[in-house]
């Protein structure tokens, strides 16, 4: 008696909300190793110092907690992270323009072509990854691209 058609299929799986929800976590996470792995060989920083660097850029000047916050860890890890990267002259801090008991840590000049670089290099493979495939399967992802955003920064 053979149990292979007991079995359920990804396609059977993934028509349930669990099943997709599964389905969509192992494509996302393949597709993030994959694009991880078309760092530049010469980049010296970590994914995680990269994050700070991105969101640096999207939102301009932060405090070491608005960081720590964004990239949901903890403030003294978001301290160690700032920290080398200000020493790398990727960053760089300054006072706060109304609280002066407060520090901002700023995007260089530095950090900022290191970041436009990073992603310069992976658009262009993935850019490469989707001509390959067809006019409506680019269509779809473009429709899909929104949806997935909103999952990944809704709470």
């Amino acid at each position: 008696m053979s149990y292979a058609n007991d079995m359920p299929t990804a396609e059977m799986a993934a028509r349930t909300d669990a099943g997709l929800a599964s389905e969509l976590r192992l494509s996302v996470m393949r597709l993030r190793r994959r694009l991880a792995g078309e760092r530049a060989p010469d980049n010296p920083l970590s994914m995680g110092a990269m994050a700070v660097l991105g969101c640096l850029f999207r939102n301009g000047d932060l405090t070491v907690g608005e960081l720590a916050a964004h990239e949901r860890i903890q403030p003294p890890s978001m301290t160690r992270i700032v920290n080398a990267l200000e020493e790398g002259r990727y960053v760089a801090r300054r006072a706060h323009e109304t609280d002066g008991r407060q520090v901002v840590v700023v995007l260089a000049e530095l950090g900022r072509q290191t970041l436009l670089a990073d992603r310069a290099r992976r658009d262009v493979w993935l850019a490469r990854r989707l001509r390959e495939l067809t006019p409506d399967e680019r269509d779809l992802l473009r429709r899909a691209t929104p949806l997935l955003e909103r999952l990944a920064t809704t709470d």
